[in-house]
């Protein structure tokens, strides 16, 4: 198995990484990299708990190889505080309690956090086909979604 060395920049911090070939971007950030907020699920991109954003747009992390990556902008979970300071939509999950396991919560913070990026006052309709491809067993979504609207009013992402 051939060993590259990327470069990947990751919540703003480059990062020089040996990968195997064929290892995912997912075991990547967790492994090598120690990002463990970023959760495996189905390893298939079924179920979007490994979501990040890949140069601003949502990503199945456990679907694309590192290599593939070499020299992108990564952000995950833990990227999107800064210094400790929630963002809106953080607040706005925490306050709705849009919570419950907790399992899915990065990836539907990353897929939400594209969303409003693009689009600071989504329908709910928009909402729910930006979230489509995260797979929650807890909430039932409605208060995912509530979430993402009381954000959308109170500064979007960031």
């Amino acid at each position: 198995m051939a060993i590259h060395a990327i470069s990947l920049i990751v919540n703003g911090t480059k990062e020089q990484v040996q990968v195997p070939s064929n290892m995912t971007l997912i075991h990547t950030l967790r492994e090598k990299l120690g990002y463990t907020g970023t959760k495996n699920g189905c390893e298939a991109g079924e179920c979007g708990a490994c979501t990040v954003l890949v140069d601003g747009e949502p990503v199945n992390s456990c679907l694309v190889l590192a290599v593939e990556m070499d020299s992108k902008e990564i952000t995950t979970i833990e990227g999107l505080a800064d210094s400790g300071q929630l963002t809106p939509l953080q607040e706005a999950f925490a306050e709705l309690n849009a919570v419950q396991c907790g399992y899915c919560t990065p990836g539907m913070l990353m897929a939400a956090t594209a969303l409003l990026s693009r689009n600071p006052y989504p329908s709910e309709g928009d909402i729910v086909e930006a979230l489509v491809g995260n797979l929650c067993r807890c909430t039932g979504y409605q208060r995912i979604i509530d979430a993402v609207q009381k954000a959308s009013r109170n500064g979007g992402a960031r």
